[in-house]
């Protein structure tokens, strides 16, 4: 079988609020010294990437209304997202997104291919590939 994965492309975590995204960003690029990648919106919508070196972590200000628990959902580096969402909706998994390009409204431009699918344990698990 061909592996349509690579690796992890992020982890999102979600903060309740500005103030705690803030904390977040201080916590893992000044105080451990990770790198910040990007950033988009603002206020209570304001999310940015942060590099761990192999993988980011992508920090949301507004954790409340998006689903129980810390992490948001998974996000795996996929070679072909397309193929990835049909490959999962033929094994029978619910997909939540399908496949589309967005350009986040970063400061560099950035694009990338996504889809989102339910895992076996009703987990969110996103298909992610930079373009």
């Amino acid at each position: 079988m061909e592996n349509l994965v690579h690796g992890i492309h992020h982890i999102a975590l979600k903060y309740d609020g500005v103030e705690k995204y803030q904390e977040a960003l201080h916590f893992y690029c000044d105080i451990l010294g990770l790198k910040l990648l990007r950033t988009w919106g603002e206020g209570e919508k304001i999310i940015s990437m942060v590099d761990t070196g192999n993988g980011i972590l992508e920090i949301f200000a507004r954790g409340h209304g998006l689903g129980h628990g810390m992490i948001n959902h998974i996000a795996l580096a996929a070679k072909d997202v397309d193929k990835c969402i049909e490959t999962v909706r033929k094994a029978g998994y619910e997909i939540i997104i399908e496949p589309k390009t967005v350009n986040f409204a970063t400061a560099e431009p950035y694009t990338a291919r996504l889809g989102f699918c339910k895992g076996p344990g009703g987990e969110e698990v996103e298909f992610f590939c930079e373009m």
